[in-house]
């Protein structure tokens, strides 16, 4: 028989398009206000892996990938996800979305994503939210997955997420997971 505990905490991250450098400087200051500070910041990179977005969005996109100094829980995802939601409302203009914000979390085994739709890959968290196994951790190297999206396939960008959780396993060396609450970054309750 199988004893349920508390999972470990995770190291949260987001993925930032934006049209344009502006956006991302804004967007990286108003995570950082709910979050923390930052402790890992990938650089702006030119975002051509799919016209997707462009509609919307415009063309010329650019993408940043950061990590926050404070663990989280990995329950508290999906409020995370809800929160950058209504951050992606604050800087729409008109019916165009400025920035498309994709929060997940790197564990020692994996990095998955929030999102808001389901698939075979996706299980269902809550509020509407579901969770996408993006990387799994495995001969000391993240891998992707057959559904893993092009971008975090990247043989950059893994080695970009293989730094983030060398940072995440010193921190749990350290013991900073300890004293983490179940309070929900963005929901208004102080966080630790």
């Amino acid at each position: 028989m199988s004893i349920p505990r508390s999972a470990e905490a995770v190291k949260l991250v987001v993925s930032i398009l934006a049209a344009g450098h502006e956006g991302l400087t804004l967007v990286l200051r108003k995570l950082a206000e709910i979050y923390g500070p930052p402790d890992v910041v990938g650089p702006p990179l030119p975002f051509h892996y799919t016209d997707y977005y462009e509609p919307e969005m415009g063309r010329d996109l650019v993408r940043r990938f950061v990590s926050f100094e404070r663990l989280i829980r990995p329950e508290q995802l999906p409020g995370i996800k809800i929160a950058t939601n209504g951050l992606e409302e604050e800087q729409t203009e008109g019916n165009r979305r400025r920035v498309n914000l994709d929060p997940g979390y790197i564990s020692s085994a994996h990095l998955v994503l929030a999102t808001g739709k389901g698939y075979t890959h996706r299980p269902y968290l809550r509020e509407g939210i579901y969770v996408d196994l993006t990387l799994i951790f495995r001969d000391k190297t993240f891998h992707a997955l057959p559904w893993t999206y092009p971008d975090y396939a990247d043989p950059a960008q893994i080695a970009f997420f293989n730094r983030i959780r060398g940072r995440y396993i010193v921190q749990l060396r350290q013991g900073a997971a300890e004293g983490l609450d179940e309070a929900e970054p963005g929901d208004g309750r102080e966080a630790p």
